[in-house]
């Protein structure tokens, strides 16, 4: 019995190399043909370019042959080699980008003077595209908000998800000086994968103090999560953050919970303290991104 273990291991062994060995060769060959100018010619009527097999469709194949090869074998044997292609097949298969709705750029007047400690410097390109689990969808839009100034110098607090991005007058939220934050009541608790914010994106900002929470409690006393903070002296009271201050821009910030484990909670709340420009508190729009908890 340990000798046919010890083939059937083998046996898997060599099957995952296999595997591992094509998905690399396809990929590469992919990548080459991607960046490799292919030279004209003249296809007849019945040519078809070849195609490359994806890697989820790879992986596949490679289960089906490795059951295929173990089932004479022990059985615990052949589940568990499936069970370890098929955990790697799916996550992969189960994610897509987020399809997020961004208003136009628009950074209009003078140019301000931005430079702050611990600035991120700029990516000088698109955001890539944020992948998220498949049924993924826009939590926020339209749901309640609620806000530590109750009477906004400028707009209305119901504007901060009301779908509406742009950086035009009258699109965003004024609210007074000082440490300020707005709620936005999701209705329901969900599974949250990505929050994105607009302060103010008509100029280049820096909005200070900026911290993100998620919670069940309405109140956020307890059952608090941090994902994100760029507190770097405590002046907000919420604690330290090791998060980068950062420059607006019609992108919006994208805070990833996903990678923090996908907090679940029916309140997000912001928080910030000033920008370069002035003393006070600009919210254009919240987006909050996941799924209701069943």
């Amino acid at each position: 019995m340990k000798k046919n273990l010890s083939a059937i291991a083998k046996m898997v062994m060599v099957a995952l190399f296999v595997a591992v060995l094509c998905l690399g060769t396809s990929c590469k060959k992919a990548e080459e043909e991607a960046t490799t100018p292919t030279p004209e010619k003249t296809e007849t009527p019945a040519e078809k370019p070849a195609e490359t097999p994806t890697a989820a469709e790879t992986l596949t194949k490679a289960a089906g042959d490795v059951k295929e090869a173990v089932k004479d074998g022990a059985e615990e044997v052949k589940d568990a080699v499936v069970k370890e292609v098929k955990d790697t097949v799916a996550p992969a298969a189960a994610m897509a980008p987020l399809e997020i709705k961004e208003p136009k750029p628009m950074f209009v007047g003078t140019p301000q003077d931005t430079r702050v400690p611990n600035l991120r410097p700029p990516r000088g390109k698109k955001r890539p595209p944020f992948l998220a689990p498949v049924g993924a969808k826009l939590l926020s839009l339209n749901k309640p908000v609620s806000a530590s100034d109750e009477e906004p110098i400028i707009g209305d607090i119901e504007m901060i998800t009301d779908g509406d991005k742009e950086a035009a007058d009258g699109s965003y939220v004024e609210l007074g000086p000082f440490v300020q934050h707005v709620t936005v009541d999701l209705e329901q608790e969900c599974e949250i994968y990505a929050v994105i914010v607009w302060h103010y994106h008509k100029q280049p900002r820096v909005y200070f103090d900026m911290v993100a929470q998620i919670s069940n409690d309405k109140d956020f006393i307890t059952d608090v999560v941090t994902v994100f903070n760029n507190d770097i002296d405590n002046s907000a009271g919420l604690g330290i953050g090791k998060d980068q201050h950062y420059t607006e821009t019609s992108e919006g910030e994208l805070i990833d919970c996903l990678s923090q484990g996908s907090p679940k909670g029916r309140y997000v709340r912001l928080y910030s303290n000033g920008n370069t420009s002035n003393d006070l508190n600009h919210y254009i729009e919240i987006d909050v991104y996941g799924k209701p908890v069943e």
